[in-house]
């Protein structure tokens, strides 16, 4: 493997003089540095910079670097937030769905099936249920939700009156 280097033309400190064309060399793991790395660059950079020439370095850019540096770590952390906010709620809302009757889309045939839901699985890729004994169905396909409350009163009410009923005869 061979590498060139190109020309730089340099000033009297051992500068590149602004303008010059150089090689840019990408390392990935390089350009991702964490806060802290930043900083131990940052503490050790001031650390040996020269009294005598302080204007070798724009004592602004560490500051400005480091709230940039922030900011999208801020960004980061209220996408993660927002993502798990989002699937806790989805998680939330089909356990909310145990014992309702749904009406979902088969995703093989296209038709609507009824079923009542059993069970809901968390996998990584968001919950799924389980309705008469099939499992993996997306809360995406559902075209219908029926709360079993209003079912379960239904029943209730009806072994109510047989109850009434039998201790009437």
């Amino acid at each position: 493997m061979s590498t060139s280097t190109p020309s730089v033309t340099t000033n009297s400190s051992g500068q590149a003089i602004q303008g010059t064309s150089g090689a840019t060399i990408g390392n990935t793991s390089a350009d991702n540095i964490s806060t802290n790395e930043f900083l131990d660059l940052m503490l050790t950079s001031l650390q040996n910079q020269n009294p005598l020439d302080p204007s070798s370095q724009d004592p602004t850019q560490y500051l400005t670097e480091l709230a940039q540096m922030t900011g999208v770590e801020q960004e980061t952390d209220t996408s993660q937030n927002t993502q798990d906010s989002a699937q806790t709620q989805s998680v939330s809302q089909a356990i909310s769905m145990i014992g309702d009757t749904v009406t979902y889309t088969d995703q093989s045939t296209g038709d609507p099936v009824t079923g009542t839901v059993s069970s809901v699985q968390i996998t990584s890729s968001g919950p799924t249920m389980t309705v008469d004994g099939v499992a993996g169905i997306n809360l995406s396909t559902l075209t219908n939700v029926a709360a079993a409350s209003s079912a379960g009163s239904t029943a209730d009410a009806s072994s109510t009156d047989d109850s009434t009923t039998e201790s009437g005869s």
